[in-house]
């Protein structure tokens, strides 16, 4: 089968791999969507001479590994030992795509990227979904609900799961205003959700479609850092209130620190965003106005599913997240876009 291998300084070819076979406890999947994740671009960016996937933290590999941790599709093959309670072929599901040492308190939860023993990363330290095929342990499966379609099957196994365990893990209510700083795919995502939780939501981006996109996806108010100061802007839609919690997708310094100072005494930043660093004064930001600070990294298996059952019953529009559809054969073409990160979120179909 052909497959999409980052390469590293923005390159990346089809490569030929044989078909997979499972082995006990595995699966084979025939994929039918894989998302595209700005996580990925880390690994498309990477500099060729640094390391590579080794340089990100990732263990030293020998070889490329198939890229796309957003897998969703069908069981096609089983092997030993796999019930038919955990997979049989015509299953629809998608994977958590971390696996760990299947023992520790952490995987036994579903936190598996917490794995005391360390973990794998499909897409990332072993093959991912931009392939026609991909090879899983079983126990990596969450069932797709019926009525959803691949593609949000392939948002909610990270970015949209992102934006949902980051909103679980600060109690969002109706009662809260949010303000959402990084409209990428997972901030996008969090605006959806926020919203049919029943919040009033304020997106924050630099770029003016990711901006609209917001608006579409049920924002009260959009800010554009570039033009106005995010925190002013929010004291005034707020009538000097500020934020009853902050929610940080991009990563960036200059956000991060917006965000805590753009948030009521009491009220709760969380930090979502990978990579940077942020400088506070810790008495005058944190301390003294007894603000909360959340750390939130992707969503257990069992949050995976509580996502994909909470877009059922809120009947949400994932699917408006994906601006572009490709096939494989388009993937240069593909992530060229989005590394400009001025769209929503790709896809690529089977």
């Amino acid at each position: 089968m052909r497959a999409v291998v980052f390469l590293g300084d923005r390159e990346l070819e089809l490569r030929e791999f044989p078909d997979p076979t499972p082995g006990a406890g595995e699966v084979v999947l025939e994929m039918k969507a894989s998302g595209m994740c700005g996580t990925d671009l880390k690994f498309y960016r990477a500099s060729k001479d640094g390391g590579g996937a080794s340089s990100l933290g990732l263990g030293d590999l020998s070889e490329p590994v198939i890229a796309g941790h957003e897998p969703c599709g069908v069981v096609a093959a089983v092997g030993a030992g796999v019930t038919s309670r955990q997979a049989k072929p015509g299953d629809r599901v998608m994977v958590h795509h971390y696996h760990g040492c299947g023992l520790c308190r952490h995987c036994r939860t579903g936190w598996a990227q917490l794995c005391q023993e360390g973990m794998v990363v499909y897409g990332a330290t072993a093959h991912g979904g931009h392939a026609p095929y991909i090879k899983v342990p079983a126990s990596t499966l969450v069932p797709l609900p019926e009525s959803l379609p691949f593609a949000t099957g392939a948002a909610i196994s990270c970015g949209t799961g992102t934006a949902y365990g980051a909103l679980q893990r600060i109690g969002l209510s109706g009662r809260d205003t949010i303000a959402v700083f990084g409209q990428g795919p997972v901030g996008l995502s969090a605006v959806q959700l926020a919203k049919a939780m029943g919040a009033r939501v304020l997106a924050i981006d630099i770029n003016p479609e990711r901006r609209a996109l917001a608006k579409d996806f049920g924002a009260d108010a959009v800010i554009d850092p570039a033009a106005d100061d995010p925190v002013e802007a929010i004291r005034e839609l707020t009538e000097g209130e500020l934020l009853d919690v902050a929610l940080d997708c991009s990563g960036a310094s200059e956000a991060r620190l917006a965000a805590v100072k753009s948030t009521r005494t009491w009220g709760t930043v969380c930090f979502v965003g990978e990579g940077g660093t942020v400088t506070l004064d810790v008495s005058q930001d944190l301390i003294r106005r007894q603000l909360t600070i959340v750390a939130s990294w992707t969503f257990s298996s069992i949050g995976q599913a509580d996502c994909a059952r909470f877009i059922v019953e809120r009947k949400i529009p994932v699917e408006n997240l994906f601006t572009q559809r490709y096939s494989l054969d388009q993937a240069v073409e593909a992530y060229t876009l989005f590394d400009t990160q001025s769209t929503g979120k790709g896809v690529f179909v089977f």
